[in-house]
This record gives structure tokens, sequence and C-alpha cells, in this order.
């Protein structure tokens, strides 16, 4: 007597059959997920052993252009305080220059004073005249070799020109030579003053490049440092590093000019 139950299980060799191929099947797709992850994990260590080489390469260039920066660094430091010395040095010949013109307008001040009163009467002799042109010739030569008239005032002193009046009494004459020994006395001030302000101008120029490196240097130095610990470095974390380490000097203060033209007389 047949079973009911046998027509409906499927036969031993098929079900055999079909279970192997389930079987085979998730071996298979253990096996291609197992072969893919393995992939991933060698393209990642791939990966990873790119950017570390590239970073350990770009760290050492970073390293070499910090060394370069730092020494450019230097050098412009040096050319700064260089730089400062001769600024110092033209500020104190402007300084020297402001008093000798200063006690030059005193002395105009009080000749000229003294040339309102009338001339003392002196004999009108050719001997008086002769006298008072080589007065006039000796003052303006001493005045010279001081440094205190220029070659062509004596020039003209000599020549009597310009004003320059060897009949005058040597009193009047010595009125006429104050003047013009704080004329180019005045003209000397200017002069120094100008070479001070161009002096002043080289070393804020000199300092703030100097500045401007040495801030580079330690954000090249600071990326650099990043780079060998593995770390890619942003632009604005290096900006922040740089500023952070920013380089300042206070420059010393500079002084007004203390002298002031007299009022005309």
């Amino acid at each position: 007597m047949n079973n009911p139950l046998q027509g409906l299980l499927p036969d031993f060799p098929y079900a055999g059959l079909i279970w192997l191929i389930l079987v085979s099947f998730a071996v298979l797709s253990v096996a291609v997920m197992l072969g893919r992850l393995g992939w991933l994990v060698v393209a990642d260590w791939i990966r990873v052993a790119g950017r570390r080489a590239r970073l350990a390469a770009e760290a050492t260039e970073a390293a070499r252009y910090a060394e370069e920066v730092a020494v450019a660094a230097q050098r412009a430091a040096a050319t700064a305080q260089r730089h400062r010395q001769d600024w110092l040095a033209a500020l104190a010949s402007a300084e020297e220059s402001a008093r000798a013109l200063e006690a030059a307008e005193a002395k105009v001040r009080r000749l000229s004073g003294a040339d309102a009163l009338p001339a003392p009467r002196t004999s009108r002799t050719p001997t008086e005249y002769a006298d008072r042109e080589r007065y006039l010739h000796r003052a303006a030569m001493a005045a010279c070799a001081r440094g205190q008239l220029s070659i062509y005032q004596l020039s003209d002193a000599l020549a009597h020109r310009n004003g320059w009046d060897p009949r005058l009494h040597p009193a009047s004459q010595e009125v006429v030579l104050s003047r013009a020994i704080r004329d180019h006395l005045a003209a000397k001030h200017a002069a120094a003053m100008a070479r001070e302000s161009a002096a002043w101008q080289t070393v804020q120029r000199a300092m703030e490049a100097a500045y401007c490196l040495r801030n580079e240097a330690l954000a090249a130095a600071w990326r650099a440092q990043r780079l060998r610990a593995g770390l890619e470095p942003a632009a604005d974390a290096i900006g922040e590093a740089a500023e952070g380490e920013v380089v300042t000097q206070v420059l010393p203060i500079r002084p007004a000019p203390q002298w002031q033209p007299a009022p005309a007389s």
C-alpha cells in the first residue's frame, strides 16, 4: 500500500542536489565577500602608505623651506639692525645741526637788535676800507673752515657779491655774516632732516621685511612639524599658528624736530 506523503516529498537525490547548490552559493558568496573585504583592506593599506609617504616628502620639503626662510630672516634682521644704526647716526647728525642752527638763530636775533643802533663813526680813509675788507675776508674764511659757510658763499664774500659789502663797518658785516651762517646752517639742517627721514623709512621697511620672514619661517616650521606627525595642516590653521607666533619689536619713537624757524626780522 502506497504512502500518501510519498508524492509530496521530493526524491532524496534531488533534495541533496538542491542543498548542495545552496551551500555552494553561500560558500561562494562568503568567498566573494571575504575577497572584496581583503581587496578593500589592501587598498586602504596602500592608500595609507601612499599618504604617509606623501606627508613625509612634504615634511622634508617644508623643513628645508623653513630652514631657508629662517636663514633669510636672520639676514634680514641683521640688515635691519645695520639700517637702524645708520638711522641713529642720521638722527644724531640732525640733532647736532638743529642745535647749531638754534645757536645761529640766537646770534642773528642778538646782532639784529644791536644793528638797530647807529654804527660807530670812523674815518673814511683807504686804510680803513682796506682793514674792513681784510676783516670780511678773514671772518668769511674762518666761518667756511668751521663749516658754517658754503664754498659758494665764501666765493661771494671774497668777490663782494650778493650782499657782501666790504665797505660796511665790521659790526654790520658781522650781522651779514651771521645771517649767511644762519641760512647755510638751515640748509644743512634741512638736508640732515631729509637724510634722517629717509633712513627712518628704510629702517621701517627693513624691519617689516624681517618680521614677515620670521613669521613665515615659524609658519613653515609648524607645517613641517604637523606633517611629520602625519597630520594634514589646514590653511586656516597655518594662518592661526603664524598669527599666534607673530614676532613684534617696538621701534624707538622718532623724535620730533627740535628747531623751529624764527620769524623774519
